[in-house]
């Protein structure tokens, strides 16, 4: 429930909206490439989560075969996606307040100006981070009750929502009459959407069953189980939306404005009203709130579950790992979250912009799941593996490809932008190195070239890209896909073979020796 309760937030209310003013009717192949990108690279966690199910674990296991560089990394990134988390899903919740209908509420029309939210609206999204924050301030089990109540009513709204809108209104030419109508913006725009459009920001919240590792009962069995559920239910769930939004709308209002023309702040609500299904419509405002609110408390945990394990990294000040001894919960890394989500959202006032950094923040940091599964094979080959994955040797090289490609998606400058992000993380670690004497420096660099080097790749090919992506199209579509996939089968290699024996791996010596064997 935990899984399922972050997996249907946001992303349902705007994805399809948002994807087919990107794609067009083809937005629906967007969202079973995302779906497909996601489940591959989950494939790969599964087995980590359950080699090592502890708290914060996205945070953790990159450390253990590289050492304390790639492991800062790619926790930095995780944790900059997991803190803008926080504020997409309130901001979700005020731009569907913003269209409340009644006169009443007449005064929320000013939350939301041009697809931005307001000064007056930040104040409203700033007040449900802080309840976000309160809600996990207290304990895991008041969090799982309470994820477990709103998961129920969050998965029961958008399967009304497709019934409804399927019966009431259902135009299958909308899908085009030949392949220039089906794709009417060309080929490339389907995968754009991917990361562009909050669909693989839909698919993430997979990380919560991993990062809340060492909560989770009988992790072996339930961590890859909740994983592969939770992600299936979530694909059909949002494709059967993507397919409902595109068959719904009135061909005339197509005609007159296109995909990219079509105005809805409130996507589903405003075709409910629309189609004079006021009582849906209520119902959905209402979800505005539900979907996003489980989301965001889901999340809460997580990020400060993963900013708590960043600690064992020894980069970041011991303060933000502190449990609360009664509760069990890491307060301190929950309240600097918060005030960074507050930071974040003042920063990127919209949903869709929020959803790209996050996407491609995520990406990044999925980079190293595959090199790390693989390089712990080689190093460990006697660790006990709850889940041994036998397509490992082929998933992992493929899951690196398409993380690689879905990060190239995102466009200039989102790509290079939050890559530059990442990198602003560099001084904060060197810092602890200076203190620590430099002691393991060198050997440190050496194990995280490939990555350093190779986030300098994704920048330049971001830059010189096709225009499809927002580059100077100096290499053509699609051929930039090409060139990618190349680079990043090297680095991959790369990466395998610059695994490091350290304290880092002696501690998950540790952490992999209390793992119980299912019964077989």
């Amino acid at each position: 429930m935990l899984a399922l309760g972050s997996l249907i937030g946001s992303g349902w209310l705007f994805g399809s909206w948002e994807a087919a003013a990107v794609a067009g009717p083809a937005a629906i192949l967007s969202w079973v490439i995302g779906g497909l990108i996601i489940g591959i690279i989950a494939y790969n966690y599964i087995e980590l989560g359950t080699m090592f199910p502890e708290s914060g674990g996205m945070s953790k296991y990159a450390q253990y075969s590289h050492g304390s560089l790639v492991g800062f990394i790619a926790s930095w990134a995780n944790w900059i996606s997991l803190v803008t988390l926080l504020p997409i899903e309130a901001v979700a919740a005020v731009q569907y307040m913003a269209s409340w209908p009644w006169q009443w509420a007449s005064f929320t029309h000013g939350f939301l100006a041009n697809g931005r939210i307001t000064s007056q609206g930040l104040l409203v999204v700033f007040a449900f981070i802080i309840i976000f924050t309160l809600l996990n301030y207290w304990s895991v089990s008041l969090l799982t009750r309470f994820t477990s109540f709103i998961s129920i009513f969050k998965i029961g709204v958008p399967l009304l929502t497709i019934t409804l809108l399927a019966l009431s209104s259902f135009h299958p030419g909308n899908y085009g009459h030949s392949l220039a109508t089906f794709m009417p913006y060309g080929s490339a725009p389907i995968f754009a959407a991917t990361s562009v459009s909050g669909i693989i920001f839909s698919f993430n919240a997979f990380q919560t069953v991993i990062n809340m590792g060492s909560d989770v009962k009988k992790p072996q069995k339930n961590i890859g189980r909740g994983i592969a559920i939770s992600l299936l239910i979530s694909a059909v769930i949002y494709i059967l939306l993507q397919s409902v939004f595109i068959t719904t709308i009135s061909p005339k209002l197509l005609a007159a404005h296109g995909w990219q023309g079509l105005n809805l702040n409130s996507p589903f609500a405003d075709l409910a009203i629309l189609l004079g299904i006021h009582w849906l419509s209520v119902l959905l405002y209402m979800d505005a709130f539900v979907s996003p609110f489980g989301t965001g408390v889901s999340f809460v945990a997580s990020s400060g579950r993963a900013l708590q394990a960043m600690v064992s990294n020894n980069h970041i000040p011991k303060l933000l790992g502190k449990l609360d001894e009664k509760y069990g919960t890491p307060r301190v890394a929950m309240v600097v979250n918060a005030l960074l989500s507050m930071v974040m959202v003042s920063i990127f006032p919209s949903w869709g912009t929020l959803a790209s950094v996050i996407s491609t923040a995520t990406l990044i940091a999925y980079l190293t799941g595959p090199i790390t599964v693989i390089s712990l094979r080689d190093m460990a080959p006697d660790f006990k593996r709850p889940v041994k994955s036998s397509l490992l040797r082929v998933m992992a090289p493929l899951s690196f490809v398409l993380t690689s490609l879905a990060a190239y998606w995102a466009k200039w400058p989102t790509t290079v932008e939050v890559i530059g992000v990442i990198f602003l993380g560099i001084p904060f670690y060197l810092f602890y190195e200076w203190r620590s004497g430099w002691a393991s420096t060198l050997k440190q660099l050496k194990a995280a070239a490939w990555m350093l080097v190779y986030l300098l790749f994704l920048s330049l090919i971001s830059l010189i890209g096709s225009s499809e992506f927002n580059g100077l199209n100096w290499i053509h579509y699609p051929l930039d896909f090409v060139v990618i996939i190349i680079g990043a089968l090297g680095f991959y290699a790369w990466g395998i073979n610059s695994h490091i024996f350290s304290k880092y791996f002696r501690r998950a010596a540790r952490v992999n020796d209390k793992v119980k064997m299912p019964r077989q």
